[in-house]
């Protein structure tokens, strides 16, 4: 997949990423390394990877020194084999040496977290059934590393709280029960994108069921309960009679909980629409790249 990014949008952000930093300046940089010296920095994978956060990598070297010129050879979405080099930055050398670690950590981030969504899609090949983010992700990164998801052919879940109802195991507890939650849940249509509850047994699979949600989620069941809840949900909506022109709509069935590469396709063929890993954005290991620097 291939997505552009406007990198100029981050500025602010990458900004205070630099004064994190740079703190009162880069003391090494400054004092060993001419200030007019030119080099290039050549970016290369170390290992397979999905590019994800290139423009990003480049624009913290444009913010440190604006005559900076790129040599784009990949895009993000693209998969590298080692060896590969997506690019090349020619800037001031003291540029290029005091913005690496943050250009470097913000690529190794987003690139690890789409090359391990790209695992977990091709896993489910040919199910049907969608891999999805959550809201597990790094405050203030939401944005970058749910586009990273998109990237390796994931699917983004919830952007924020706003944007559709997830009534979950404290709310239901809190509404006073499945019952109680999806009924005052009802007031959200047409301001919520859907209506989903979470269920942890087959009680409240059948009571969620009477209310016609757009998608049930399982929590920490296994493959086999999926697999039994799937069929329970399809059959009560057999069920209710609609005719064979108009059949019942259809509600959707996420998997959630314990979902790891060795399983996921497990929970996709026992019927799963949706299988949501946090795994995704909280547990991605940074991918390995190196950015080696000489002179121009």
């Amino acid at each position: 997949m291939s997505e552009s990014l406007d990198a100029s949008g981050y500025r602010e952000l990458l900004r205070g990423f630099l004064e994190e930093d740079l703190g009162a300046g880069d003391i090494t940089t400054d004092t060993v390394v001419p200030a007019g010296r030119r080099a290039c920095g050549e970016l290369i994978a170390k290992a397979p990877l999905v590019l994800a956060g290139f423009d990003l990598f480049l624009e913290v070297f444009r913010l440190l020194d604006p005559s900076a010129v790129a040599e784009i050879g990949r895009k993000d979405g693209e998969e590298l084999c080692p060896g590969e080099i997506p690019g090349r930055v020619h800037a001031s050398a003291r540029a290029l040496l005091s913005g690496e670690r943050v250009a470097l950590n913000l690529l190794q981030r987003l690139s690890g977290i789409a090359t391990l969504t790209r695992r977990f899609v091709r896993q489910v090949a040919g199910t049907g059934a969608e891999i999805l983010d959550t809201r597990k992700t790094t405050p203030g990164l939401r944005t970058l590393e749910k586009y990273a998801v998109r990237l390796g052919g994931g699917r983004n879940h919830r952007r924020d709280l706003a944007e559709a109802v997830l009534i979950k195991e404290n709310h239901i507890r809190l509404a006073g029960g499945v019952s109680a939650a999806l009924q005052a849940a009802q007031s959200a249509k047409g301001r919520a994108a859907w209506i989903e509850i979470e269920v942890t047994n087959f009680d409240e699979l059948r009571e969620a069921v009477e209310y016609s949600p757009d998608v049930i989620l399982l929590d920490n069941m296994s493959p086999v309960q999926v697999r039994q809840a799937v069929e329970q949900v399809r059959l009560a909506e057999r069920s209710k009679g609609e005719p064979a022109h108009a059949p019942a709509r259809k509600i959707r069935i996420e998997a959630s909980g314990g979902i790891t590469l060795e399983n996921v396709r497990d929970f996709a063929e026992a019927g799963a629409d949706w299988i949501s890993a946090g795994a995704l954005t909280h547990s991605a290991p940074a991918v390995d790249l190196s950015f080696e620097i000489e002179p121009d």
